[in-house]
């Protein structure tokens, strides 16, 4: 590719709008930073004012140490009621702080006359008075033309006005979406030409949404054409269908068309972060998605076994390792080791490939994915099980017992309490702690025992709370997979926990988050103190 291609990922706004999908401040904080790990270049936040938690986000954003993105609030243009300077929302924007804000405005006379109510005029007047407001405010303004395609296809004239508009008020880069996600890739090259030859000095980017199947396509026969931007959402995650996939576009323009990206890419990194982004957002990863997915490279045949063991580009079209995705063979016992190992020596934990320790370490793990475990967004407790195989981990208390009762004293008054019994080097402690339910109960008792023999634990806080079922045909007897993230003062992280009862999972899922700051911290200078039982 002659030009550079720039990756703008709407994840937090865009895919907080799936259907069944609802994203906590600290959800869209640690997405922040895996994207930025895998070297997004654009990340857009959310949009300034329209909810509490994009409200903090922001905030607390201007914390966080990006190493490759910017972050972008996203908003509109002004509405026909108020000038640039008075609009709130517009004020809201530039609240934000972020050094790159993305408008959007209507290319659709369609929209301008049926949803806007004002004349075709009037928006142009919208698009160049907002952009030229904000361009002298903030660094860099990116201009979404919404509905540009079917604007084009219904007025093709106003449609380029619009993007007119947008240029000659200073936007940086002009960007054709596929709203309704309803064009075709001819279509989709056709226009993206057609926009190239009018404007040849501008930044052209595309974002296509999922309706016809098409948003992948659509976005790579844009890129054809001359766009550099390209928006779309980690696994293809959005409203209605979804987004563009960058899980798929990501890999299709790095290894396919070998494009240069404004940032280094880490594509090795590509697939756990896709895994780490299902989790946080408490969706079931797609099994058979191209390239991250855990069927992408799984052969079963035995036909297609033999021919991968000698030559793996027989069934192959990429290496699984560039994408940091592995090769699974379903018939061998040797599947998935060396993705251990290296998970491993990613949590710094050396471990040899030939030992007993590394093939008890794979059949636990083999045993409990069957289960329903998975370590994605649980590296705290994949820590915690690499550690006891190789007897490096020290237990830290013992549970005795403990008891959970939920009482409902009326008037829709519910109360939850626990009762816990651990034992520390030997000395019982006795506890009995009330929350906000039988789990929020069970981890106030056993981190009320436990502070008194490591004081640090009061710096752990429970931050996010995620219940899955696994077999939904079992009903109320369903399998049940907790996902538990924690933080202290420096650090954050998952664990995990799966049974049949949410309390027996919940509570595994706190015992490992507690054990591993433990862990963490290296308490072995702590002496347990007598109790008064």
């Amino acid at each position: 590719m002659e030009n550079q291609v720039v990756l703008y990922d709407a994840l937090l706004r865009e895919g907080a709008q799936t259907e069944g999908i609802h994203l906590s401040l600290q959800d869209k904080l640690m997405l922040t930073e895996a994207l930025d790990s895998l070297g997004i270049q654009y990340i857009e936040g959310g949009w300034p004012g329209s909810n509490p938690t994009d409200i903090a986000f922001f905030r607390e954003a201007k914390r966080l140490h990006l190493r490759s993105a910017r972050l972008a609030a996203f908003g509109m243009t002004r509405r026909a009621r108020f000038k640039a300077g008075n609009d709130p929302l517009l004020r809201d924007l530039l609240r934000a702080g972020t050094p790159t804000v993305t408008l959007f405005g209507k290319s659709w006379d369609f929209h301008v006359k049926n949803t806007l109510r004002i004349s075709c005029s009037e928006n142009l007047d919208l698009i160049s008075e907002t952009v030229f407001f904000l361009k002298k405010r903030t660094e860099e303004v990116f201009y979404d033309a919404e509905h540009f395609f079917d604007g084009f296809r219904s007025n093709p004239d106003y449609a380029l006005e619009t993007l007119a508009a947008a240029l000659t008020s200073g936007a940086d880069a002009i960007v054709l979406c596929d709203t309704n996600g309803g064009s075709v890739p001819d279509e989709i090259k056709d226009v993206t030409a057609r926009v190239r030859r009018c404007f040849p000095e501008a930044t052209l980017g595309i974002h296509c949404h999922n309706d016809g199947d098409l948003a992948v396509a659509n976005t790579l026969a844009a890129v054809a054409q001359g766009a550099t931007q390209v928006q779309g959402c980690l696994n293809g995650l959005g409203e209605r269908c979804g987004n563009a996939n960058l899980s798929a576009l990501i890999p299709t323009l790095a290894l396919k068309w070998k494009v240069r990206f404004g940032k280094p890419l880490k594509l090795e990194r590509l697939t756990s972060v896709s895994r780490l982004a299902d989790e946080i957002c408490n969706v079931h990863p797609r099994d058979n998605a191209p390239y991250v997915g855990k069927s992408a490279f799984a052969h079963k045949a035995g036909v297609h076994i033999a021919a991968v063991k000698k030559a793996p580009a027989a069934y192959e079209h990429i290496h699984p390792e560039e994408v940091g995705n592995r090769r699974k063979m379903l018939l061998s016992d040797q599947a998935g080791l060396s993705v251990i190992i290296h998970k491993a020596g990613d949590r710094k934990i050396r471990l040899r490939k030939n030992t007993p320790e590394a093939r008890q370490i794979i059949k636990t793990m083999k045993t409990l994915e069957s289960e329903g475990y998975q370590f994605e967004g649980a590296e705290a407790s994949f820590d915690i099980l690499v550690k006891k195989a190789l007897g490096r981990h020290r237990k830290f208390f013992d549970l005795v017992g403990f008891r959970v009762i939920d009482e409902n004293r009326g008037e829709g008054k519910l109360l939850s309490e626990a009762t816990i019994q651990v034992k520390v080097n030997g000395v019982l402690e006795i506890t009995t702690g009330k929350g906000d339910g039988p789990v929020n109960a069970l981890d106030c008792a056993l981190r009320k025992a436990l502070t008194k023999f490591y004081p640090s634990l009061k710096e752990l806080h429970l931050t996010d709370f995620k219940v899955r079922v696994l077999n939904a045909k079992e009903g109320t007897a369903a399998r049940v997979r907790v996902l538990i993230e924690s933080s202290d003062l420096k650090d954050s992280w998952g664990t995990v926990g799966v049974s049949t009862n949410i309390i027996e999972a919940s509570w595994e899922a706190i015992v490992d988050s507690i054990d591993y700051k433990l862990m963490k911290d290296d308490v072995r200078s702590h002496r347990p103190k007598r109790s008064r039982v």
